[in-house]
């Protein structure tokens, strides 16, 4: 038996077992961004399997609009129009959906046909709106062979200017916040209109900037600033979360390293979470962590060795774990590649697996959204859960029939064993009862197996509170 399935057995026991313990982590989505090991790299199909492998549950991969509709399209807003070159992602939502793992699409680069370069807004928004409307409804669920995708970002690191052009006018004051406001605005329109369900993130902020120009560097701002300004520009901006790369100062630096506000490492990110809420008069704000990592040595001579990327990757994730509001944690990359300085992959380019492959994959398994605690009212009957298959969807149609066996178990007694039927939904989930009355005060283990006809399954283990 491998390292591998050996730790995925452990870790039912576990949760099973100790229940304070399962209790005790938040869940997250958390996975890679590496276009290269997965989309272009000979070995992706392997790629792939080692996300899996480390309990990956998100593929995070960049849309760049210029090289998916080099010219203008016949009719933007078609999903299908002959103009766009999606095949890559295509085979990549794919792939992730038929190894358990949602996509995030991100969504940047003027092509050259709507505007003046690749880092500058589009000279009519309409042309993003219509590509983001394609884009979403593509991927909507609603066409048999192209899987749903739950979660967008727009524009990368929009506080930098090699990313969003100009950053300051003239008199050096800052105007890409209102810029990317409209962009944002722009997307988010189309996202929703071809999918409703969609989730759209806002940022993909850079960790840092300076706020002003300095002569012989690209102008940048920080993410606080950045992001209050854009708020200050469209108070009324509708968004589903807020997403941000907070890496360190330099690949040596811990993870509960201190930064000046207003840069936001890991450690600033409650002061961003409570400064969102007021610029954007909200109560709560999601927030996703979309890049993350350090890199190692040798690979890159100014790195951490490996034991230390491997203990920093643990830190790290225990520090996003511990923010209620964080609800997504995506590491890069998963590979090393020669064509690529930049080294914090967890295997190396010769295809070994670093340490920090393994306390990934040991880590991660208790943030599994898979197997999610759902609180419940005490006393109210056949309450109602959610639960992924996107297994069983890479061969099964939406709407198709899906028989469910629920052992409901706690302590040491199964309290029931019910077998609901349900149908499989757009996006690759189950909606289906747990039928039993829990009782005020008590936590239940719910170990379920949904069954498609054609002989596909899942498993999962969710945790009921009842208060």
């Amino acid at each position: 038996m491998n390292r591998l399935v050996r730790l995925c057995l452990l870790a039912f026991v576990v949760a099973v077992a100790f229940p304070s313990g399962a209790l005790a982590a938040s869940r997250m989505y958390i996975g890679f961004f590496d276009d290269a090991a997965f989309r272009w790299r000979p070995d992706r199909l392997e790629n792939l399997d080692r996300a899996r492998d480390a309990h990956a549950t998100l593929i995070h991969a960049a849309i760049k609009w210029n090289l998916v509709a080099p010219t203008r399209p016949q009719n933007a807003a078609n999903p299908f129009d002959p103009a766009y070159n999606l095949a890559d992602i295509d085979d990549l939502v794919r792939q992730a959906q038929t190894r358990g793992m949602e996509p995030m699409l991100q969504i940047w680069g003027t092509p050259k046909w709507a505007g003046p370069a690749l880092n500058r807004p589009p000279r009519r928004l309409s042309d993003l709106t219509n590509f983001a409307r394609a884009l979403a409804s593509r991927y909507s669920g609603r066409y048999p062979g192209f899987p749903f995708v739950r979660f967008y970002g727009v524009w990368n690191e929009p506080n930098l200017n090699q990313f969003l052009a100009p950053q300051f006018d003239a008199k050096g004051r800052p105007v890409a916040p209102k810029t990317y406001a409209k962009l944002f605005a722009a997307a988010y329109a189309g996202i929703k209109a071809g999918n409703k369900q969609a989730l759209v993130g806002l940022g993909e902020t850079s960790a840092r900037g300076r706020d002003r120009r300095v002569k012989g560097q690209q102008d940048t701002e920080s993410p606080g600033r950045f992001l209050q300004r854009v708020a200050k520009a469209a108070p009324k901006l509708k968004f589903d979360a807020v997403a941000h790369h907070p890496y360190p100062t330099d690949p040596k630096q811990r993870p509960n390293q201190v930064v000046r506000w207003p840069n936001v490492a890991l450690t600033t990110i409650p002061q961003l979470e409570r400064s969102l809420n007021t610029w954007f008069h909200r109560r709560s704000t999601p927030i996703w962590i979309t890049e993350y990592g350090h890199m190692t040595k040798p690979e890159y001579p100014t790195g951490v060795d490996y034991q230390t990327q491997s203990a920093y990757l643990d830190r790290a994730v225990k520090i996003a774990g511990s923010y209620p509001y964080v609800s997504m944690f995506i590491w890069f990359v998963l590979h090393d590649d020669q064509g690529d300085p930049w080294k914090s992959g967890l295997i190396s380019e010769d295809g070994t697996l670093k340490p920090a492959f393994f306390t990934f994959a040991d880590l991660v398994v208790n943030y599994d959204v898979r197997n999610t605690v759902v609180t419940v009212p005490a006393g109210k009957a056949n309450p109602v859960v959610r639960i992924s298959a996107l297994e069983i969807a890479a061969r099964n149609p939406a709407g198709a029939t899906i028989g469910v066996d629920e052992r409901v178990i706690t302590g040491d007694s199964l309290v029931a064993n019910p077998k609901p039927v349900t149908t499989l939904g757009l996006d690759g989930w189950l909606t289906v009862p747990v039928m039993f009355t829990p009782q005020k005060g008590k936590t239940y283990y719910i170990e379920v197996t949904a069954n498609a006809f054609n002989g596909d399954k899942v498993s999962r283990i969710l945790t009921l509170v009842a208060r």
